[in-house]
């Protein structure tokens, strides 16, 4: 009897290496800029394309599924999210659709939902003038400028008054931010909620809490996020509501949320696993790796992902430095040997060049540690953090680096919308 055969579209060999454990037969699909030898064990066949462009990759998906059907369409990957959505509905398979992915990946769309029902209402305002911007601001306090698309904080800024809105202006206009938002400006915890759904029933796995400072980079998490049973019950219950409003079927999700003196609101969410080593987080605490329950949904007789009391709290905390040029690291290695500590992964060494923090990959490492309760993680984690110093100088006049939305996606080849300039039939279920 032949192995069932699923589809995995981006993600690392790592990732795509758990579909295989289970004994899937996997096609894998990556961009060639993203190829790594180390997958090839795993795939059963590989295709080197750019998932994002749809044209391309609908016909040679097409094609191998009436060549010898899959099961499924896979992706662990944001950039990949509604590509498989529309992979699946162009296919006949169960599994998240088109228009539950591209909602999810189209802010002003989602916002533009979750208001209409109810759920948690925020101020919007979608590719305001200048003046709207303003009148937005003096009306809201504050306000968030963010892309109608995309994650990891790229191309988001705050706008804390009025009298900043012509400084956030000129520099959306130097950043090339041109398809944007305004959001309230909205004040609170901020969380994450990772969910696993099967045949639309909805498990929450579990709650996040999050650390950002003063900016809109994530600079640390920890899992369990530290809630009464009120704001948790509260929280999950949106998350649940958003989850439905959209269709949301199976597998995981990772929803953001503030919660604010009024309730909670929800930021943004994703058809996917949560990002920043929270997947890791979760199986330490939990013992749920939502990465390998992804692929068991192929798996006819496994049984869904259970909800499971903590064991514990684990943390991480993100390596940052100065902006310039790194001339030393130290005191990772004492850091990674210090009770507690799981994991510790320096990113950058001497010569590498720091940028200011402007999104999660200007990030220079983290640190990841278990400790009996999640105050206790967080102060962990800081100070394992802490111990590890990457010096840096600034860099020689006229060294330049990317400074534009364009080209910082670039930098990971990807863009913010793969539909844009597709000549691919829509599908029926796409958002209107």
């Amino acid at each position: 009897m032949s192995a069932t055969r699923v589809l995995v579209v981006g993600g690392k060999a790592g990732i795509v290496r758990k579909a295989a454990a289970l004994g899937l037969e996997v096609v894998h699909v990556q961009k060639p800029s993203a190829f790594d030898p180390d997958v090839v064990p795993y795939c059963a066949q590989l295709l080197l394309v750019d998932y994002q462009d749809v044209p391309t990759v609908t016909a040679l998906v097409r094609a191998l599924h009436e060549q010898r059907p899959f099961t499924r369409v896979f992706t662990q990957t944001e950039a990949a999210q509604a590509v498989a959505g529309h992979l699946t509905d162009t296919l006949g398979l169960p599994g998240n659709s088109e228009r539950t992915t591209r909602l999810l990946h189209d802010k002003p769309a989602l916002r533009a939902l979750l208001n209409e029902r109810g759920i948690g209402p925020v101020a919007t305002l979608t590719r305001p003038t200048r003046a709207e911007l303003r009148d937005f601001v003096k009306a809201s306090g504050a306000a968030v400028l963010k892309p109608t698309m995309g994650s990891g904080s790229l191309g988001v800024r705050r706008i804390a008054s009025v009298d900043e809105v012509d400084e956030a202006w000129a520099w959306r206009e130097a950043f090339g931010l041109d398809d944007f938002m305004a959001e309230e400006w909205l004040v609170g915890e901020e969380l994450s909620v990772e969910t696993f759904s099967r045949a639309g029933s909805h498990t929450v796995v579990a709650v996040t809490g999050k650390e950002t400072g003063q900016g809109v980079v994530e600079l640390g998490h920890v899992v369990p996020a530290p809630l009464d049973d009120a704001d948790r019950s509260a929280v999950e219950a949106t998350v649940r509501a958003l989850l439905d409003a959209v269709g949301f079927v199976d597998g995981p999700a990772h929803t953001e949320l503030i919660l604010t003196a009024a309730g909670p609101r929800v930021v943004e969410s994703h058809s996917r696993r949560g990002g920043d080593r929270i997947n890791d987080l979760v199986r330490l605490v939990h013992g749920v790796d939502l990465e390998e329950a992804t692929y068991r949904l192929a798996l006819d007789d496994d049984p869904p992902a259970q909800r499971r009391a903590p064991d514990g709290a684990a943390a991480i905390r993100f390596l940052v430095a100065d902006p310039g040029t790194v001339t030393s690291v130290t005191g990772a290695a004492e850091a990674a040997a210090a009770d507690g500590v799981v994991q510790v992964d320096v990113q950058v060494e001497p010569g590498d060049t720091v940028h200011e923090l402007r999104w999660s990959e200007d990030r220079c490492g983290f640190v990841v540690v278990r400790a009996a309760d999640p105050a206790a993680a967080v102060r962990l984690a800081g100070e394992t953090a802490a111990r590890i110093v990457i010096a840096t100088e600034p860099a020689a006049a006229g060294h330049g680096y990317p400074v534009t939305l364009g080209a910082l996606l670039d930098e990971v080849d990807e863009v913010l919308d793969p539909f844009a300039a597709a000549t691919a039939e829509p599908s029926a279920t796409a958002p209107r």
